[in-house]
């Protein structure tokens, strides 16, 4: 992927790993656009020099007025990344669970489908483009406490694999970006382990570089949970992420 000439929208990028993305595109030459729910985080990113676009993916409505906007004034569009995403902690014991199951699973997934259903036309008719979805490590390797993260994640993994066979011919890419913890939008505070921001950034742009571009991009810090069932770790690693389940409230005492 040639990054220097590029028309970039991201999606969820006004904070943590979707902002840090977007200097990184627009400093290796990129036009880039960033779409999201902040009003605040929108002025300070348009005072940066970005075009921004309100944005709110768990409604259709909101998805396809962004989309006429941006199309408006980035007619070129070429790379769409779906960033936006939400982590929420359940206890599946407790029923009441259940409407951030619902809203996570809307945010992540169902929110991930509504940004690519809107633009696929678009880059279907340019002849050209590439959509750069977003999934985690954990997709592959649980963290027991969010449950709906993970399967909404796997879950996008699987639609970014099913998307990419069903666009082959058209000129259009799908990359998957797999992120590990990043020390980033509070992870740092729960996750010492986290990966600091501008490394993990600086890698994610190397892999975006190469040519061909890899089809999932997996900083090394990642490759541990991608490839855990086949390397015969994934049962000791849950068991071990199992006992972060001691932070669930419902757990304590």
């Amino acid at each position: 992927m040639n990054l220097s000439n590029r028309t970039v929208l991201i999606v969820g990028g006004t904070s943590g790993i979707g902002r840090e993305l977007a200097r990184r595109f627009a400093a290796a030459g990129s036009t880039v656009a960033v779409g999201g729910r902040s009003p605040e985080a929108l002025a300070e990113l348009a005072g940066e020099g970005f075009g921004t676009f309100a944005v709110d993916v768990t409604d259709s409505s909101s998805v396809t007025s962004a989309r006429d906007a941006v199309l408006a004034r980035y007619p070129e569009l070429d790379t769409v990344v779906t960033m936006s995403g939400i982590m929420l902690l359940e206890d599946l014991r407790d029923p009441a669970h259940f409407e951030a199951a619902q809203t996570t699973i809307d945010t992540n997934l169902v929110g991930t489908i509504r940004v690519i259903d809107a633009f696929t036309p678009h880059l279907i008719r340019r002849g050209a483009g590439t959509f750069v979805t977003v999934t985690s490590g954990i997709a592959f390797l649980p963290f027991p406490p969010m449950p709906s993260y993970a399967a909404s994640k796997a879950a996008v993994h699987a639609y970014s694999e099913a998307l990419r066979a069903q666009l082959d011919g058209t000129g259009v890419g799908v990359v998957e970006l797999v992120p590990p913890a990043v020390a980033a939008a509070g992870q740092e505070k729960v996750n010492p382990n986290a990966l600091p921001l501008d490394d993990f950034a600086t890698e994610v742009m190397q892999l975006l570089s190469e040519d061909p571009t890899p089809h999932e991009i997996l900083v090394k810090g990642v490759l541990m949970h991608r490839w855990a069932e086949r390397d015969g770790t994934y049962d000791d690693l849950v068991a071990q992420r199992s006992r972060a389940l001691a932070m669930l409230p419902g757990r304590q005492g």
